[in-house]
This record gives C-alpha cells, structure tokens and sequence, in this order.
C-alpha cells in the first residue's frame, strides 16, 4: 500500500509522519483540489449552483464511507456543529439521562453537560485502567430515563475501540439512542452503520479521511428525521433554502435539517480529494495495513520495555497506539528533533500510522524510543 500512495504526500521525503490522529498529511491532491477551488472562483465569479453540486457530491461520499443513502448525511462543518444541533433536537420530557464514557473527545462531554441546562444529567462511564469499558458499566449506567449514549468509536486518549454494536444493543433494549463519534475511525477502519446498529454517527475530513479542517458529517438514520427537530439551525437546513422566508421553520424532510449556514465549500473540494484517496485505498485494506505497523510497534515497544496505554487485542484497539511517558511533551520534542511527528495526549504519546507509513516508519519511531528511553514510563 505504502508504494502506491507515497509519492503523493511531499512532506514523507523528509519526515517521519505518524501522526494522523491530529492531522493527516497534505497531499498533492488536497493541495490540487485548494488550487481548482481559487481557480473557480476566479474564473466562474459566483459559481453557486456548481458549488452547491460539489456539497451533494460529498454528500454522497460520505454516505458511501458508512453505508448510509444521502438523505441520512448532514453536511457540517465539524462533529461539533453536528453533535449540537442533533442535542439541540433531543426531548427531554420523560427521558433526561445522557450517558457518555470517560474515553469522548471534549466536545462530546461539553456538549452533553451543555444539556444540563435544559434539565438533563449527565452519566459518565469509567474505563478499566487497561483502557477498555467492558460492556457491564454501560448496563449499570443506561436505564429506562436514558435518552442518548454518546460513545467513541476510537479513543483519542487511549486508541480503545469500544464495542459499538453490543452498546447500540443494550441501548435499544432500553429505549435510548446512541450517536457514535467516528472521527478516530472514518478512513482507517470500515464503518457500516447498519451493521453497528448505531442511530447517529459523525465525523469529520481532517485526520484519517486526508482532507482539511471545517468539514465533517453526521448520519441520522432515516426514520429518526421527523422525530428530531433541532433548534439549532440555519438557511441550509430549511427544506426549500430558497425560499427565503424569515417568518417560517420547516428543516428539511432529510438529514439535512442538522445542518446550517452556507457550506464550507473550499474544504469541501479538499474533503473530496481526500475521500478519493481513501476509496482508491478501501478502509479495509487500510485497517489491515496499520495493523500490522502497530503489531510491529507494540512488539518493538515491549522490547523497550515501554508502558502501553492502548489494549492489546486487536478487536480492542484502533489506528492509534498510546505509549506512557515520564514526560510526554519532552517525548514529543525529542523525536520531533529526530525528524519524527507525533503527538501527545493524557501522559502518553501517540503514534498513529496510516496508508502511506512503511515498516521503516515504525523502526524509526523505535530507534527515536530507545534513544530516549529515559522518558518512557
């Protein structure tokens, strides 16, 4: 895989990057895609009805990157955009309690507790120090006053892979929807909300999916759409944006309704440029691929004698691999003067290969830890 993609990311001729957890690498497409977006606008003027077209087109992408039909995807500008206009829809009558584990990215948990001034309360789920949730904390946790379960695909702090599809189970059983954040997932890891079995699901184009920051996606299956009217919203949302009425609110019949202002559409081209890559590549052979890298890095770690955040079943574990540090911002530094960019999250670093990682990429990051091995926990 590495051989097929390389080339098209300039910054791998000089640096080490396992870093797409935070960021995924430019590649010449992306870059090609900014260009075409000046170009348009410099030669078309206002090419909305073009641009517009482009927003359907990536539309349709991320639809076809979890199995879902266009009508189910919303368009956003981040999973922040989408998480709060899907919360600002949920009813919190009869059912008030919002159940999140402790492994979410900060926006699931400000968002959620943002909630509590409607009236809800939040519940937080503990992980296991190894980094797992086993499945009986979410039983203890989700009842009959459950409204919404907000659970990571993958951990940004640990790279955990919680079990969507037994949490989505359980959730139903007690009535509650549950969203999924996919941002740590989408592009390196085969997602079919079918088969998870999850109501909602968002993510964005700025780390695996190879695109730019300001765009992502959220997924509403299709019979929840009448039953969630969001307050927050915007003109793109209505279901005739041309209408132009300021004295009406009718969102759109479709997953649109979680949507807003105008579209991000510079990032849009980029976004696209970087789901092709992903797509030519196929998630599945992704997955395959950094898993290996990882197998060889947990291995070589081991032989360091390194402290690994991340669990060890492969099941259990996503693209990114957390390894405890004495001092992880030193960690961070120090390879990155050995020409390797990495990132650090909890008291751990991260490395996070993808497509265009080689085995010599992960025996780089090896040599860099045994030659600071003073910062490993």
């Amino acid at each position: 895989m590495p051989e097929r993609f390389r080339a098209r990311f300039p910054l791998l001729r000089s640096k080490v990057y396992v870093n797409s957890c935070s960021q995924g690498v430019l590649s010449d497409s992306v870059r090609a895609a900014y260009e075409r977006y000046l170009e348009d606008w410099d030669e078309r003027g206002a090419p909305w009805e073009y641009w517009i077209e482009q927003s359907e087109t990536v539309r349709g992408a991320f639809a076809r990157l979890v199995g879902a039909t266009p009508d189910e995807i919303a368009v956003t500008t981040s999973v922040s955009a989408g998480v709060s206009a899907l919360l600002s829809a949920l009813p919190l009558d009869e059912r008030r309690k919002i159940v999140i584990s402790e492994l979410e990215f900060p926006t699931v948990g400000q968002i959620a507790h943002a909630q509590e001034l409607r009236g809800a309360a939040v519940v937080h789920v503990e992980p296991e120090a190894d980094g797992t949730v086993p499945l009986e904390r979410f039983e203890q946790a989700i009842d009959e006053e459950t409204a919404l379960v907000m659970v990571t695909a993958v951990s940004y702090r640990t790279g955990s892979r919680l079990d969507l599809e037994a949490i989505a189970r359980l959730a139903h059983e007690r009535g509650a929807l549950v969203v999924a954040d996919a941002y740590q997932a989408a592009g390196a890891i085969p997602l079919d909300v079918a088969a998870l079995g999850v109501d909602l699901l968002a993510g964005g184009t700025v780390k695996y999916l190879l695109g730019s920051a300001g765009l992502g996606f959220l997924y509403c299956r299709g019979d929840l759409h009448e039953r969630l009217v969001p307050t927050q919203t915007g003109w793109f949302a209505d279901e005739d944006i041309f209408r132009m009425d300021i004295s009406d609110y009718s969102p759109s019949p479709t997953a649109r309704r979680f949507e807003a202002g105008t579209p991000p559409i510079p990032n849009i081209y980029a976004g696209l440029a970087g789901l092709e890559l992903i797509e030519e590549a196929g998630p599945a052979s992704i997955e395959e691929h950094v898993r290996a890298l990882n197998d060889r890095l947990l291995a070589g770690a081991d032989e360091l004698g390194a402290d690994v955040a991340t669990p060890r079943p492969p099941e259990q574990r996503g693209p990114l691999v957390c390894i405890r540090s004495t001092d992880e911002h030193a960690l961070v530094a120090a390879l990155a003067e050995d020409g390797i960019v990495t990132s650090s999250r909890d008291g751990s670093l991260r490395v996070s290969p993808h497509l265009y990682n080689t085995e010599d990429d992960i025996d780089a990051v090896l040599a860099s830890l045994g030659r600071h091995r003073e910062l490993l926990a």
